[in-house]
């Protein structure tokens, strides 16, 4: 599989000093920065509320930022953009209509690029049959398992022909056997058609199984507070101990972003060999990104 994100000089997606901010509350985000290469793969991880939906939202154009600016190949963006798609929990498929019409679903929108009807339905083909589910295309959603749904939104996307698929959390209702399943597919697209994605997760152990970079959120206003370059080749399956150690490295991060206090007298109970006690790792706050 590929061992990473392409060669790129540039890159795809950037967003530069974010800020949101509703009214006279403080901000939820301030000085965010963030770059997406070709063929990236960037997990985004952070505790509830912290505005990671917010983040991804504002990346796809669709809620504005109070400051700063999002770039597509550079070029910034006010509004969708056709070369950016974004998928979520819920497949938000139409009920009447077949997967095959699901998935063409929105290339005739506004903002897309006029394709001729040839064309619209080779794009509907190729996606489908990427997403392995030829089978089911003319099935109606209440036809289709919970992964067959999520597929056929990943297909949706990929129609599009996107440079990056923006997730949010898009594989958390789905069973562990499922679940894994959808995370081989997101590696067998980028793989297959060079696309960059960002993924927001809850999951550390996805984040570790399927990114090229995890980034971590965190403070209040929320910000960049860690980042790690995920340097193994695929499939990682066999890489429990140095995963281990990485994810160990992630709980840390944010547990000193939520207690800076209390992280004093808890290094105190730190051994030499680096060994976290138990009662930090299962604290509520950690619970909500593991």
């Amino acid at each position: 599989m590929n061992a990473g994100p392409l060669q790129s000089n540039t890159y795809v997606l950037q967003a530069q000093n974010l800020r949101l901010q509703y009214g006279d509350a403080a901000p939820l985000i301030d000085g965010l920065n963030l770059t997406v290469a070709a063929g990236e793969i960037v997990a985004i991880l952070g505790p509830s509320g912290v505005g990671k939906s917010s983040l991804l939202r504002i990346l796809a154009g669709l809620q504005k930022a109070s400051d700063g600016k999002v770039l597509v190949d550079g070029e910034p963006i006010d509004g969708t953009h056709p070369r950016v798609a974004m998928a979520f929990q819920d497949p938000s498929l139409l009920p009447w209509l077949t997967l095959e019409k699901n998935v063409a679903f929105g290339l005739d929108f506004r903002h897309q690029p006029d394709i001729t009807k040839a064309e619209k339905n080779q794009r509907v083909t190729a996606a489908i049959r990427e997403v392995g589910l030829e089978h089911a295309r003319h099935r109606m959603p209440a036809e289709l398992s919970g992964g067959m749904a999520q597929r056929t939104a990943l297909a949706r996307c990929i129609a599009r022909q996107p440079e990056v698929i923006l997730l949010d959390e898009p594989f958390g209702a789905l069973d562990e056997v499922t679940r894994a399943a959808m995370q081989r597919l997101l590696l067998k697209l980028r793989e297959d058609l060079g696309t960059a994605a960002v993924l927001i997760t809850h999951d550390i152990d996805e984040a570790l199984q399927v990114a090229d970079r995890i980034v971590l959120l965190g403070g209040a206003p929320a910000h960049a507070i860690g980042e790690w370059k995920i340097a193994y080749t695929q499939p990682r399956d066999d890489l429990v101990e140095e995963l281990g150690q990485l994810r160990i490295e992630i709980l840390r991060t944010l547990h000193r972003a939520l207690h800076p206090q209390s992280e004093k007298s808890k290094n105190n109970a730190v051994s030499a060999n680096n060994v976290i006690p138990q009662n930090m790792i299962e604290s509520k706050e950690l619970a909500d990104v593991s």
